[in-house]
C-alpha cells in the first residue's frame, strides 16, 4: 500500500502556450515552426535550466514547466518575454511568435514522470487569460515573488477560471516597461537617466499596503492615497507625482533612494491601511528620498465617518514638513471633501479601480458603480465627469453598445459634472474630453481642460488629454508642451507609450516626420499593440522616405484593426485642419493603407 501511494510536493508550475497558433500555422507552417524552434534553441530551453526548472512536457503550442521556487519561475518567465520581444523587432506583427505565460504555486501531484492536481490546473487557466508577450501570476505566487523582481506588478482582481469553483485573485507581471531597455538604445532619457529635481519640493506617494484581512479591501488602501495625492497635487508649491507611476511601485519592497531616483522627486510618503467594520487606521512615514532619513511617521485613528479628516490630516502633516511656507488660501483649498456620502465615497473608490484596469468590461463596470456613487451624491463631480470619460472611453475604442443612449447619457453627465464641480479639476478634465471627443467641441473642452490646470497643476490627467485636444485644434507646438509636462509627471505611467504616440502624432501634424517617426517607434517599442503609434509610424515614415518601416509600421496597423481603411482616420484624428487631414490620407496611401 505504502508503494502505491501518490508522492504530492509543493512546486512553482508555469504553463505557457503560442498565443494565436494555429492562425500562424494557418498563414505559414514552414516558417511559424522554424522560428519557434529558433526560440526554444537559443532561448526559452535555457532560460528554463539557467533558472533549474524542469519541463515535464511539451505539446505543438506550449510547454508545462516546474520550479522549486516561485521567484525562480518568475524570473525565468521575465527573462523569456524580454528575449522573445527583442527577437520579434524587425518581424511583421501577424509572423510573431508570441507566448503566455501563466504561474501557480501550489500542492502537486506527482506520477511517472508528470504532474497533475489543482497546482498545474491553476497556472494553466491563468496562462489563457494572459496577454501574449504577458505573464499571469496567482496570488499565492505573487506573495513569494514580490519585492524579488525590477518588475511591477497590476493587480487584475478576483478572476473566474474555467474549472476552479472559488474565484481567484490574479497580478499581471509587467514586461514592457523594462523590456524597452533591451530593445532599444534610443529610450528616452526620461527613464533610462535620473531625473532632474523639479524647482520646487516634489514628492510621489507609494500605494499604501492593505493591512485588511480581506484582499478586497485593496480598492479602500488604494483610493485613500489617490485620495491624497490629489489633496497634495492641489497645493501649487508642490510637484506631486501622478497615481499612475506612484502604483507602478505596487507589491514591491522598493528601495526609496531607486524610486527618487526614477521618479524625480525629493521626499517619498508610503504607509499602510487596515479597515475594519466602522473604523480605520492609517499609518504613514515621510522619507527623505536623497538620504532614506525619516523625517516623521505618524499613526492615525478614527471611525469611518473620520475618513477625510483623517486624509486631511496627513496631507497637512506632509505639507508642513516639506513645505511649511505654503499659504494658508492654498491649504485651505486643499482641505475640501470630495462627498457628504461615505457610501458614494465608497462606490467611487471602486469605480476608480475598475477603470485603471482600462479592458472592456472594466469600464463598463465602471460606469455603473459611478452610477451607483451619484445615486447616493447627487452633487458628486468628479463621479459624473468620470462617468462620461468612460463613455467617451467606449466609442473610442468601438465598445458601444447603444450609441444614441450613450451619448445622451454622457451629455447629461458632463453637464452635471460642470455645474458642481466648478472648483474640482478632475471633473473638468474628465468632462472636458468627453465633450470634446463625443460632441467636437473643442473650445469648450479646451476652456475646461485650462481650468482644471488652474486649479491643479500637478494633475497629468489635465494636461495628457489637453495636449490631444490642442493637437486637434491646429495647436501641435502646445500640444508637445502639455503632453511633456503629462510624461513629467508620471513618468512611470501604463499610459506613458499613449502619451510618446500622442507627442509623435502633434509632430506629424507640425510637418516634422523624422521626428514623428522615431517617437512613434519609441511608443511601439514600450507598447508593441499601440495602435496610433503604429499609425503615426506608419505616416510619417512613409513621408520621411522610409519605406520599409512605414510598410512595416502599416501591418502593425492592420493587424491591430482589420476594418481600418484611410477614410476611417478622421474619426480617430480628428484635426480641425483639412489640410492636416489631407496630410495624413496621403501619407497612409503611400505607405499602403487600403482606402
Amino acid at each position: 500500500m505504502a508503494q502505491d501511494r501518490l508522492e504530492r510536493r509543493l512546486a512553482a508550475v508555469l504553463a505557457a502556450d503560442v498565443a494565436g497558433y494555429s492562425l500562424l500555422m494557418g498563414r505559414d507552417e514552414e516558417g511559424t515552426l522554424t522560428q519557434l524552434k529558433a526560440f526554444r534553441k537559443t532561448l526559452v530551453d535555457p532560460t528554463i535550466a539557467a533558472h533549474r526548472g524542469r519541463i515535464v512536457k511539451t505539446t505543438g503550442d506550449g510547454m508545462l514547466v516546474e520550479f522549486a521556487s516561485a521567484v525562480e519561475a518568475a524570473r525565468c518567465a521575465v527573462e523569456v518575454q524580454r528575449g522573445v520581444a527583442l527577437g520579434n523587432v524587425d518581424v511583421p506583427q501577424q509572423a510573431r511568435i508570441e507566448f503566455r505565460i501563466g504561474i501557480h504555486v501550489g500542492d502537486i501531484i506527482f506520477d511517472d514522470n508528470d504532474i497533475f492536481g489543482d497546482g498545474v490546473n491553476i497556472a494553466a487557466r491563468l496562462e489563457g487569460i494572459a496577454q501574449p508577450g504577458g505573464i499571469c501570476i496567482s496570488d499565492d505566487a505573487q506573495r513569494q515573488i514580490r519585492g524579488k523582481l525590477d518588475s511591477p506588478f497590476e493587480d487584475m482582481g478576483p478572476q473566474n477560471l474555467k474549472n476552479i469553483t472559488e474565484p481567484m485573485r490574479a497580478w499581471r507581471l509587467s514586461v514592457d516597461a523594462k523590456a524597452a531597455e533591451y530593445l532599444s538604445a534610443e529610450r528616452s532619457a526620461g527613464i533610462a537617466q535620473p531625473l532632474a529635481l523639479p524647482d520646487k519640493p516634489s514628492i510621489a506617494v507609494l500605494p499604501f499596503q492593505n493591512m485588511s484581512s480581506d484582499p478586497e479591501q485593496d480598492y479602500f488602501a488604494d483610493g485613500m492615497v489617490e485620495d491624497i495625492i490629489t489633496a497634495l497635487s492641489r497645493y501649487h508649491g508642490l510637484f506631486v507625482i501622478a497615481r499612475n507611476s506612484s502604483f507602478a511601485y505596487k507589491g514591491q519592497a522598493v528601495d526609496i533612494k531607486r524610486v527618487g531616483r526614477e521618479l524625480g522627486v525629493r521626499y517619498v510618503l508610503e504607509g499602510s491601511v487596515r479597515k475594519i467594520p466602522g473604523r480605520v487606521r492609517v499609518t504613514a512615514q515621510l522619507i527623505d528620498a536623497a538620504t532614506g532619513a525619516h523625517l516623521w511617521a505618524d499613526r492615525f485613528d478614527g471611525a469611518m465617518e473620520d475618513i477625510f479628516d483623517l486624509q486631511d490630516d496627513i496631507t497637512l502633516k506632509v505639507v508642513g514638513a516639506i513645505a511649511p511656507k505654503l499659504e494658508h488660501a492654498e491649504i485651505d483649498r486643499a482641505m475640501r471633501k470630495p462627498t457628504d456620502s461615505l457610501d458614494g465615497y465608497d462606490y467611487y473608490l471602486r469605480a476608480m479601480a475598475s477603470f485603471h484596469k482600462a479592458g472592456r468590461d472594466d469600464i463598463k463596470e465602471a460606469v455603473r458603480l459611478f452610477h451607483k456613487a451619484i445615486e447616493l451624491d447627487d452633487g458628486y463631480s468628479s463621479a459624473y465627469g468620470m462617468a462620461a470619460w468612460c463613455y467617451a472611453r467606449r466609442k473610442l475604442n468601438g465598445w458601444t453598445d447603444d450609441q444614441s443612449a450613450e451619448t445622451s447619457d454622457a451629455e447629461r453627465l458632463a453637464k452635471r459634472a460642470i455645474e458642481c464641480g466648478k472648483e474640482d479639476a478632475v471633473a473638468l478634465a474628465s468632462s472636458g474630453i468627453a465633450i470634446g471627443y463625443m460632441f467636437d467641441d473643442f473650445e469648450r473642452a479646451v476652456s475646461l481642460m485650462d481650468r482644471a490646470q488652474e486649479l491643479n497643476p500637478n494633475l497629468a490627467m489635465a494636461f495628457h488629454l489637453s495636449g490631444w485636444i490642442r493637437c486637434f485644434m491646429g495647436q501641435p507646438d502646445l500640444a508637445i508642451e502639455h503632453l511633456e509636462r503629462a510624461v513629467r509627471l508620471s513618468p512611470l505611467d501604463p499610459q506613458r507609450p499613449g502619451m510618446l504616440a500622442a507627442i509623435a502624432a502633434a509632430h506629424f501634424a507640425a510637418g516634422r516626420f523624422e521626428v514623428a517617426a522615431s517617437l512613434a517607434t519609441k511608443a511601439m517599442l514600450e507598447q508593441s499593440n499601440n495602435f496610433i503609434a503604429a499609425l503615426v509610424a506608419a505616416a510619417s515614415n512613409a513621408l520621411a522616405g522610409n519605406a520599409e518601416a512605414a510598410k512595416t509600421a502599416t501591418e502593425l496597423v492592420r493587424s491591430s484593426d482589420p476594418n481600418f481603411r484611410i477614410k476611417n482616420v478622421k474619426y480617430r484624428l480628428p484635426h480641425r485642419q483639412p489640410e492636416v487631414l489631407t496630410r495624413w490620407e496621403d501619407a497612409l496611401r503611400k505607405a499602403g493603407m487600403p482606402e
